[in-house]
């Protein structure tokens, strides 16, 4: 905000404009904590992993967990195995 001299503040136009967006994005941002790692299993790990720990996983990379367990297998492998590891 500036000053205009007198005792009350004008809002800068940024900080108008942006319908706080800033401070949403704070909040955000201090919600998200990135993983030290990246997860090191195969593509027979995901296939074989029971529901509960996929879920803690997906969790842990705040990375949506819908659908059944197969599809949330499906998903984990297309997030995180790279290309060549898929084929087996």
């Amino acid at each position: 905000m500036k000053s205009t001299g007198n005792s009350s503040p004008v809002p800068s136009p940024r900080a108008a404009s942006d319908g706080g967006m800033n401070q949403c994005a704070a909040v955000i941002a201090a919600e998200f904590q990135m993983p030290l790692h990246y997860p090191k299993y195969s593509k027979s790990d995901y296939e074989t992993m029971p529901e509960w720990k996929l879920d803690r996983l997906l969790d842990e990379y705040s990375l949506p967990k819908r659908g059944d367990v197969n599809q949330k297998k499906r998903f984990a492998m297309g997030a995180f195995l790279w290309p060549d590891q898929s084929q087996d």
